[in-house]
């Protein structure tokens, strides 16, 4: 518990080798690292409230090199920058298959910035499961802004904005029919859409897609905890740094109106409740696969569904049954 306490110290001082040690412990799946991590949480405490900022794209669009050209000038605006960028992980051995800090040397060298690649271990949507905590250990460390990068476009951006603030997405220039390519629900959550590669030959071409995308959002159904002008689409330049100051102007404008609004701690407390309801499940699952006296009955009716003899529902409230019996027993 002394050992604990001496890293949780060095993390709200801003260790950066210790945040890097308590991260490994919350997302190891040992069950006594568990509890260990679960102590190191509550002994840093709740810490700053960063500004959590999450980003999505689809393959190849730059989401590396922008965010590692927009972490660097946030950092020349005297921020603290924390980069939890979710990998796809190898299904053999579990670990990060891209190895986002590799793709940022520039960023990865600045004494107020921090790159942690995190292996996605099969969760549903390619976000890390303990990608949550990571959050809070990097606020506990006092970092200004978080960016959460999700993998690909898919389920992982209804998970991350229930850990953001605001959500970006990026895409690349392209002509009009890649509209037809994002899916809407994706596009509802988007803060901001962000085309990226604004240069050279392709900027006539981003230029057209950013007017795509901007009429599109317009026929969107306006949102609540949006201002007039909101959602938008804007057009950057990751390679050139361009653009930059008008997408962190935009993030502010829109953050200081939610928070002037209500609208800012309404959503956090919403995402509190989300997760606590998340982590109960997963607890009581867990529970219910260890539990030895289920051992036998779960191999069995894995085998009946398999085999088509039984339906998931039926199996699964068999064994809920079973598991409530033998605790009440």
């Amino acid at each position: 518990m002394k050992e604990l306490a001496a890293i949780a110290e060095k993390i709200r001082n801003g260790d950066r080798r210790a945040l890097s040690r308590a991260i490994t412990l919350v997302e190891s799946l040992r069950s006594d690292h568990r509890q260990q991590a679960l102590d190191l949480l509550a002994a840093c405490g709740t810490g700053r409230q960063a500004l959590r900022i999450g980003l999505s794209g689809t393959p190849g669009v730059g989401k590396s090199t922008f965010i590692e050209s927009f972490g660097l000038f946030l950092v020349r605006q005297g921020l603290r920058v924390a980069v939890l960028a979710v990998d796809p992980s190898s299904s053999r051995s579990g670990g990060s298959i891209l190895g986002d800090k590799t793709r940022m040397a520039l960023l990865s060298r600045e004494p107020h910035a921090f790159i942690r690649p995190s292996p996605s271990q099969t969760q549903l949507g390619g976000v890390a499961r303990r990608t949550r905590d990571a959050v809070h250990l990097c606020e506990a460390a006092g970092f200004d802004v978080i960016l959460i990068e999700t993998v690909g476009v898919g389920q992982s951006e209804t998970m991350v904005a229930q850990m953001s603030d605001l959500f970006l997405l990026l895409l690349a220039p392209a002509g009009g029919d890649e509209l037809q390519g994002v899916k809407r629900g994706i596009m509802e959550i988007a803060d901001l859409i962000l085309v990226n590669k604004a240069d050279g030959d392709l900027r006539a071409q981003a230029q057209r897609t950013c007017a795509d995308y901007s009429g599109a959002l317009r026929l969107l159904r306006k949102r609540p905890q949006d201002p007039e002008g909101f959602p938008k689409a804007l057009l950057v330049s990751a390679i050139e740094e361009q653009g930059l100051e008008a997408v962190w102007g935009e993030i502010q404008a829109l953050a200081d109106w939610r928070r002037e609004k209500g609208i800012w701690e309404t959503t956090r407390k919403a995402q509190a409740l989300h997760w606590f309801s998340e982590e109960v499940r997963s607890q009581l699952l867990e529970e219910l696969v260890r539990d030895p006296n289920l051992a036998t009955v779960l191999a069995q009716e894995e085998g009946a569904v398999a085999r088509g003899e039984a339906a998931p529902a039926q199996a699964a409230a068999k064994i809920v049954r079973q598991f409530i019996e033998s605790n009440n027993a």
